[in-house]
């Protein structure tokens, strides 16, 4: 198997004096689709902060194409191709549907995604593309989201809760839009609550418990009784 794209060693993380990652050791391969499940504080959005330079991290933890990137700023970390669709969308309210749109491509990457194939994508999006971004749907806030990180042009995307407080049918949408999405060789790293939506489109999938990685394995293999122990952490 070729070397990752993406590889964590030991990686820790710590709010002040509180540590909530201990040692995990993970990978993504080139055009993988991973999943990242757990419960409520299991560490998956401080895992997703971690790898994308909203944490530093000690060197040697964090390494992409080759590259450490443990100690590298969120901006530093987007130039070199790793966009994420955070938790809670937190699009700019003052501005409208393409200007938020527009922060994604001040990346400066070459590549397939601009306007155009962000509007093919979400034909909702260009409909509504003047108007302020608070004053749409959450499915559409999302959308514009996923648009926004799209518009980097990254090589590994990372979705934080996708699905979080949408409607059953909105995340279908979603969850429809991401063959489109993940195409062309880019790899894609979902943490999800939904554990039968994280299985359908993962090819291999870490559970985290308090801030440790549970389990690991191939997604069309892993067994709902292994799941279901290591995501509430029995023995």
């Amino acid at each position: 198997m070729p070397e990752p794209i993406l590889k964590t060693h030991n990686l820790a993380a710590h709010y002040g004096d509180f540590q909530a990652l201990y040692g995990l050791d993970l990978e993504i391969h080139q055009g993988e689709v991973l999943a990242i499940i757990g419960s409520n504080g299991a560490g998956k959005t401080t895992l997703m902060r971690s790898l994308t330079g909203l944490i530093r991290n000690a060197p040697g933890q964090i390494s992409y194409n080759g590259q450490d990137i443990s100690t590298l700023r969120a901006d530093q970390v987007a130039s070199l191709g790793l966009a994420m669709v955070p938790e809670g969308r937190q699009l700019f309210p003052s501005l409208s549907v393409k200007e938020n749109l527009m922060i994604g491509a001040q990346v400066g990457r070459k590549g397939p995604w601009d306007l155009a194939a962000v509007y093919r994508l979400f034909p909702i999006l260009n409909e509504r593309k003047d108007q302020p971004s608070t004053s749409l749907s959450g499915g559409q806030q999302q959308m514009v989201a996923i648009g926004r990180a799209l518009m980097a042009n990254p090589d590994l995307i990372l979705f934080d809760e996708i699905s979080l407080g949408l409607a059953p049918i909105i995340i279908k949408d979603i969850y429809d839009a991401l063959p489109g999405i993940i195409g062309e060789g880019m790899s894609a790293v979902i943490v999800e609550q939904d554990i039968a939506k994280a299985l359908s489109v993962s090819s291999r999938l870490y559970c985290l418990q308090e801030g440790r990685i549970s389990l690991e394995g191939a997604s069309d293999t892993v067994s709902r009784d292994e799941i279901s122990r290591a995501y509430f952490g029995i023995k």
